[in-house]
């Protein structure tokens, strides 16, 4: 078929493998962890997240639930705030 989606051999192809991914569209860097806070990659895996192997993948995917208590302490709000001893308007190092 001239021009069609179809090779000689009857495969198609267009047809690709569908790509397994964590992202959950949260694209937040933790500036102390280097990981995106909604999926839990560094950077250096996202770049090269659609050259990697279905394998390699699955072996970055295999260490995200580890990684996850590395993004989700907070320093800011209220309870930030209450655990440093500190008041609204009042700094860690004194009076705004």
């Amino acid at each position: 078929m001239a021009g069609g989606a179809d090779d000689p051999r009857g495969r198609n192809v267009w047809r690709r493998e569908a790509v397994s991914s964590p992202c959950v569209n949260i694209c937040v860097m933790h500036p102390e962890a280097r990981l995106c806070t909604g999926c839990l990659r560094t950077g250096e895996e996202i770049a090269a997240w659609s050259r990697l192997t279905e394998e390699e993948r699955l072996a970055i995917m295999a260490q995200l639930p580890a990684r996850g208590p590395l993004v989700s302490s907070r320093r800011g709000g209220r309870k930030g705030r209450l655990a440093r001893g500190t008041r609204p308007g009042k700094t860690d190092q004194g009076e705004t």
